[in-house]
């Protein structure tokens, strides 16, 4: 036999068939919710689905007829909040928002900080002093504070005698 007779050895793998899972009858629920949760669920389907009644979900949780119909109610306003359309894209959170505002802060912090430094740079250029303060605003009814030694001050509200200064132990 000549090699042009000879079939070339096949590089691509066989093809094997896909494995199919077994198909589940009924909802997907991930594995979220304790052991309690899980049994408290499964009892609230089952009475709304006709197969216990209340007093016999009661008795199987161990509660009053009227506490497994707070569970119940409890539970249906949850599937009901879980029914709400939710909104498009990523939601907000407190985190999320904190952050960013933080972000923010530190920009609008550089920013100023790169405004101070052009004005004292055009000021040094100018040859002008940098402006001081305003003790008091123009108009304003406040007069300044007279200065007052803060030893004296304290001595007056002990009630403590301003003599010469002696002080004798007794």
């Amino acid at each position: 036999m000549t090699a042009a007779n000879e079939k070339p050895a096949s590089t691509a793998p066989t093809a094997q068939k896909k494995q199919r899972r077994p198909r589940r009858s009924g909802p997907r629920i991930d594995g979220s919710g304790g052991r309690d949760a899980r049994r408290l669920a499964m009892l609230i389907l089952e009475v709304l689905g006709g197969a216990r009644t209340p007093t016999q979900a009661a008795q199987a949780l161990g509660v009053s007829t009227a506490r497994y119909y707070a569970l119940e109610s409890r539970a249906l306003g949850g599937l009901l909040s879980a029914c709400e359309p939710r909104g498009r894209g990523p939601r907000k959170s407190a985190d999320k928002q904190i952050a960013s505002l933080q972000r923010k802060v530190e920009q609008l912090e550089r920013e100023c900080a790169r405004r101070q430094s052009l004005v004292r740079l055009s000021q040094r250029t100018l040859g002008v002093s940098p402006s001081k303060p305003a003790k008091n605003k123009p108009g304003s009814k406040r007069r300044p504070k007279r200065a007052t030694v803060r030893a004296l001050r304290a001595a007056a509200q002990l009630g403590l005698p301003q003599g010469d200064g002696d002080v004798t132990e007794s």
